[in-house]
């Protein structure tokens, strides 16, 4: 019989690796990874402070041309820096203090030499001039680059979308997201009747007289380099408020002009039902400053900070679809909800590295359940995250690996999201799971962190050692698995699982009777469940993503 059950076991785990295993070559990683994912010193030896990035759109030719003022705060005494700009577009020169520095690239890296030593403490400032054709996306926002379209009348419709690829697909910056900058003048030209939409506050509009027309937006936070954006259009613009906890903030709309009611009718639906429920659990909008708007784009969607990129087509669900099967998710319009999510995961809390993207976008997902829940109930929310684990793959690691600018598994979505979930039921008191939501918000504003900075403060906010239970769905693919049997007919249970010394605290009860919480370690221990039998033990599987064995 043990031998029998340990069999059990084993295969359970073998055949979940094995599924994912089979076939697939080790991952290798290259230089350019390297140059585009480390810290290297010649990244670190300087924190960018303010960008002016003032660029052309020459649309006819797919061409764009222009130059970044990148000002900054010298950190360690240096006489070469780093900075990023795909290799297919051409610097054309680097200007400090009116002289031109020279450079060498490799990959998609730049590095600049200075005639003299910059030193520690000082704020100093170059300006680099580029121009050239960029990338074209294929399927934004998955991929990354410019997306050249037309509307539906034919007019010109482009727009950025860059994340994981990097902002250097289409400007010069010091492109790695642990290095925020402060604030950001945004100057984009466009032919004359077009309007160009970006991040922040517009603050000037020129006829440049050339053809040409400047709009000039300003960001007055921190904000990652994969946010800037530019959305170029026949738009026309609406406008609203909302009475929120920092104050009145403005919610500015920029849609093409054929669909200005429905953009009313949508938005009108949605946001500020959006804004309230986030609010209510993350915490004020991080961003009053620099306002809300919703921007329609020629893609499904982005998360560009203070100017989401909208693409859903003013209906609900996931372009008509429900992500989880439950009809929860046909009642709300997902790219209004998850993308502006991440204003508060992803743009005011932002990975220091893309291998934790699971910050952004674990806490994006499960605050999709959380909208549900405001508007419909808890039960209602719980039913969605429930349902979204028919998408899980468990293929890889959620966790990426560092200083290559590699992702992990798109499972830090929907399995991301029922770990959050989890966790919220571990700690067993939704008002302290608010408060460590709400905390993480306020205690990393504006700042960038790293997986430990993130598990650490939720554990010790919870009272719990939880990190076991992040480490097992994070850095492993496989379910824990609960493993209940009866010795000298009495049961036992622990967890099999790959994380060290894992214990999360699960519900367990008696077909029809209450739930009670057990905590199993990895060895075998006595279960206190009076009257159980094989047949009669139940789990919480709802709200428990696990394997479960009674024997």
């Amino acid at each position: 019989m043990k031998l029998h059950r340990l069999l059990i076991a084993a295969l359970a785990l073998v055949t979940l690796s094995a599924k994912a295993q089979l076939g697939v070559p080790k991952e290798k990683f290259t230089r350019a990874d390297s140059l585009r994912g480390y810290i290297s010193p010649l990244r670190s030896c300087y924190d960018i402070d303010y960008y002016h990035l003032d660029v052309k759109f020459d649309i006819e030719n797919k061409f764009i041309s222009g130059s970044t003022l990148f000002k900054f705060t010298t950190v360690e005494d240096f006489t070469k820096l780093q900075f990023d700009l795909f290799a297919n577009l051409k610097v054309e020169k680097v200007v400090y203090k009116g002289k031109e520095l020279p450079y060498t690239r490799e990959y998609n890296a730049v590095f600049v030499t200075f005639p003299k030593t910059i030193t520690k403490g000082s704020k100093d400032e170059f300006r680099v001039y580029y121009s050239g054709n960029p990338t074209i996306a294929k399927r934004a926002p998955w991929d990354g680059g410019i997306v050249y379209a037309k509307d539906s009348i034919g007019n010109p419709w482009v727009a950025t979308a860059c994340q994981g690829m990097g902002a250097s697909v289409w400007w010069p910056n010091k492109d790695q997201q642990y290095d925020e900058v402060d604030s950001a003048l945004i100057s984009i030209s466009v032919p004359t009747g077009l309007q160009d939409c970006s991040n922040g506050r517009l603050r000037k509009v020129t006829d440049l007289g050339n053809g040409y027309t400047r709009f000039d937006w300003f960001v007055a936070n921190p904000i990652n380099n994969y946010d800037i954006e530019a959305n170029i259009g026949k738009y026309t613009h609406f406008s609203d408020t909302y009475d929120g906890e920092k104050g009145k903030l403005t919610l500015d709309y920029w849609v093409l002009a054929y669909n200005l009611e429905k953009a009313k009718k949508q938005f009108g639906a949605n946001v500020k039902d959006m804004i309230s429920a986030f609010e209510h659990w993350f915490g004020p909008y991080p961003f009053y400053e620099d306002g809300y708007k919703l921007i329609e784009a020629p893609h499904l969607g982005m998360e560009h900070q203070s100017g989401t990129a909208y693409g859903n087509h003013f209906g609900n669900g996931y372009l008509g679809r429900d992500l989880s099967g439950t009809g929860w998710g046909l009642k709300w319009d997902f790219i209004v909800v998850h993308e502006s999510g991440h204003e508060w995961f992803g743009n005011n809390i932002t990975s220091k590295d893309l291998g934790d993207m699971w910050i952004h976008e674990s806490f994006t997902n499960y605050s999709e359940s959380l909208f549900i829940e405001q508007r419909y109930g808890k039960q209602a929310g719980q039913e969605y995250v429930h349902g979204t684990r028919f998408l899980i793959a468990n293929d890889r690691p959620i966790v990426g690996p560092y200083n290559v600018n590699k992702e992990g598994s798109s499972d830090m979505y929907y399995k991301g999201g029922n770990l959050m979930n989890m966790v919220r039921t571990v700690i067993d008191d939704d008002e302290k799971w608010r408060s460590i939501l709400r905390g993480l918000n306020k205690t990393f504003y504006h700042k960038t962190v790293t997986y430990d900075d993130i598990v650490d403060y939720i554990s010790d906010k919870a009272g719990k050692n939880l990190k076991p239970v992040f480490d097992q769905y994070l850095h492993y693919k496989n379910l824990p698995i609960l493993d209940f049997m009866f010795m000298h007919g009495k049961l036992n249970c622990r967890w099999i699982a790959d994380a060290k010394d894992f214990d999360m605290p699960v519900k367990v009860r008696i077909k029809g009777g209450e739930y009670q919480f057990i905590k199993p370690t990895t060895r075998f221990q006595p279960v206190d469940l009076k009257d159980a039998t094989k047949e009669n033990i139940e789990v919480d599987t709802f709200n428990y993503y696990i394997g479960v064995v009674v024997d």
